[in-house]
């Protein structure tokens, strides 16, 4: 179907500060994000991608500039359904005081059940961010072939729940799973089942790129000779 090639937004103040940024307005890149974002075209060079899809928060716009900037025929759609989590209440306050709270147990250990006063449960979140890659992968297949690979820059929590959910995890594994700010990862998409490529890569991509003569390296899972 399509190659996915997630990437989280580089480091943000909030991260610096420790604060739960959510959807809070105003949270932008600190300069190590900003270089982050800046290293992003050189890794991804030599990558095809269709297209680029982001959240519609400031920081993910900022880590795709420069690539975007690099690359000046690729086009950007913004996705609410990739948005990140809606912490609704607990919005911009800090982690250290939300370690806390009794719901930051369930948060880590039952993650399913974990619905933030104010806002949006763990559970919608993953079904919006999953109903919203089907949707591209779909798309990008239909427009570009079977074997194009887009890119879509979105946050922490939604690419782990993501990533769960290719792999046939339940939601209340995915705490298991790391995502550092600018880090890659890849999800191949194929008529039966999906494959995960990369997971939080902060290093070189150029094995994403396709091979000459025939279907991209993202498609030669499983060593290649039992990949569908």
């Amino acid at each position: 179907m399509a190659t996915l090639i997630l990437v989280r937004h580089g480091r943000s103040t909030a991260n610096t500060a420790g604060v739960l940024a959510g959807r809070t307005p105003g949270v932008a890149l600190d300069e190590r994000g900003a270089a982050q974002a800046a290293a992003l075209p050189g890794r991804l060079d030599g990558v095809p991608l269709a297209l680029a899809v982001s959240s519609p928060l400031e920081r993910c716009r900022q880590t795709l500039a420069p690539l975007l900037a690099a690359r000046p025929g690729l086009a950007l759609h913004t996705e609410e359904r990739v948005n990140e989590c809606d912490y609704g209440d607990w919005s911009g306050r800090e982690l250290a005081e939300l370690a806390g709270e009794p719901l930051m147990d369930v948060v880590q250990h039952h993650p399913s059940a974990a619905a933030f006063p104010g806002g949006e449960s763990m559970r919608a979140m993953q079904a919006r961010a999953v109903d919203a890659v089907r949707d591209w992968n779909a798309r990008v297949a239909s427009g570009h072939g079977e074997d194009a690979a887009y890119l879509m820059c979105s946050h922490g929590d939604v690419i782990k729940a993501l990533v769960a959910d290719a792999l046939g995890l339940h939601l209340d594994l995915f705490q298991r799973l790391h995502v550092d700010p600018c880090s890659v990862t890849a999800i191949r998409y194929t008529r039966t089942r999906p494959f995960l490529i990369r997971l939080g890569d902060t290093g070189d991509l150029g094995a994403l790129a396709p091979r000459e003569g025939g279907t991209g390296a993202a498609a030669q899972v499983g060593g290649g000779a039992g990949a569908p």
